[in-house]
């Protein structure tokens, strides 16, 4: 009988992770490196948030919070999304997660049996599948590409529903593409899923408050409200608010669903840390305009790294909606030969090289189910981003 469980052999590690790790280890033996792999803001986070988790401190609130989430917090998400997105929740239908990966876990750990599928669109975050396996499902994967703006279709949506689907799993704006969904095509997507009630939505909403140009932000259950009852709308203080490292996340959705959360997160971790949850009240409740002036620095090095980008020889970079990646095409530069005599066979190929000939650490697209692309996270400072773009556009030259 094997020690570890099955389920284990399911599961790959995080491409992302992974990348984030190889840069440091490279940069602590002397190396000249260029980190974008990592997926967070490069702010600190506002001073009013964090006095807020100093006065908590200082009050006493260091004890064992509720499962769900303090109160206050809860309030505040509720408040959140009338005041954000028009939607109407109790606090008692929303819940606090340490971060948005224990969010999803959880929902995914309270719905699935063996065999039930769940539609993930390629590309996506490397998170969701490994999840799903860990829970005992199916991922099943809808098909987007370049040329749609790496946007699931009603179309694509429709090919794939089957009795056993579960979930869809929506991201907008997405990781690791940056492609958002508009009013519009969210529409097109709730019309296919109307004619399937038997199949709920979980939406990712992380990057919400990251969207570029005159973009409104729209979640589905915003769109359509025939599909309240059976869509989870996830979001958290990561992304908007540069809390990366406080570690929550949070939901609003079907009182029995989140119940149901509630229960395994009870056996699992209990409740998110006290601190970190009177911290994300300030965040939801106090000033937001620093969210603004972050989102303009965001979008500046957007278009940068876009335009330094499409400069490369054989790289096609579309531009994206939102977030802070860009999801480029290196189609052009497979069976390329490196100076040192190496094939480009594949992305991952392209990007190990990249990082040995340059020093500029990138994930591969294949990491996120859909390639030949890579990923590039601009959360850092334009000058950085200068210098990594220039050494990509040096690299490219390069190859025969």
């Amino acid at each position: 009988m094997a020690f570890l469980a099955d389920a284990l052999s399911r599961v790959k590690p995080s491409a992302t992770i992974a990348v984030t790790q190889k840069a440091r280890e490279l940069k602590a033996q002397g190396r000249d490196v260029i980190g974008l792999g990592a997926g967070e803001p490069d702010f600190d986070t506002p001073d009013n948030i964090k006095d807020a988790a100093v006065e908590a401190i200082r009050r006493g609130e260091t004890k064992y919070p509720p499962v769900s989430g303090i109160s206050e917090l809860r309030k505040a998400i509720a408040a959140k999304f009338k005041r954000e997105n028009n939607l109407d929740y109790t606090p008692e239908q929303t819940i606090v997660g340490t971060g948005g990966k224990q969010i999803l876990f959880n929902a995914f750990m309270a719905t699935l049996n063996a065999g039930d599928e769940v539609i993930i669109p390629r590309p996506y975050w490397v998170s969701y599948p490994e999840m799903v396996a860990i829970c005992g499902g199916t991922s099943v994967f809808a098909e987007t590409s370049i040329d749609n703006g790496f946007k699931l279709t009603a179309e694509a949506l429709e090919k794939v529903i089957t009795p056993k689907t579960k979930w869809l799993l929506m991201n907008s704006p997405s990781n690791p593409s940056g492609a958002a969904y508009t009013e519009a095509e969210l529409r097109a997507i709730a019309d296919v899923l109307l004619k399937h009630p038997h199949v709920w939505t979980l939406t990712d909403d992380m990057y919400e408050h990251l969207t570029y140009g005159d973009f409104v932000f729209k979640t589905i259950a915003e769109v359509e409200p025939k599909l309240y009852e059976r869509t989870l709308t996830m979001n958290g203080v990561s992304k908007a608010y540069a809390m990366t490292g406080w570690r929550i996340g949070y939901a609003a959705g079907p009182i029995a669903l989140i119940k149901a959360m509630d229960m395994i997160q009870g056996q699992q971790t209990s409740g998110a840390c006290t601190i970190a949850q009177w911290a994300a009240v300030e965040a939801l409740n106090g000033p937001q305009d620093f969210v603004a002036k972050n989102k303009d620095i965001f979008q500046g090095r957007r278009d940068l790294v876009v335009s330094m980008l499409n400069q490369a020889k054989g790289i096609s970079c579309p531009v994206p909606e939102g977030a802070f990646y860009v999801y480029p095409s290196c189609a052009e530069l497979i069976g390329k030969k490196t100076q040192g005599g190496k094939v480009i066979e594949t992305d991952e190929d392209f990007v190990s090289a990249l990082l040995e000939q340059e020093g500029v650490a990138v994930v591969h697209g294949s990491a996120f189910g859909l390639g030949p692309n890579f990923r590039i996270s601009y959360a850092t400072s334009e000058a950085l981003l200068e210098e990594a773009c220039s050494r990509i556009q040096r690299f490219t030259a390069s190859l025969l």
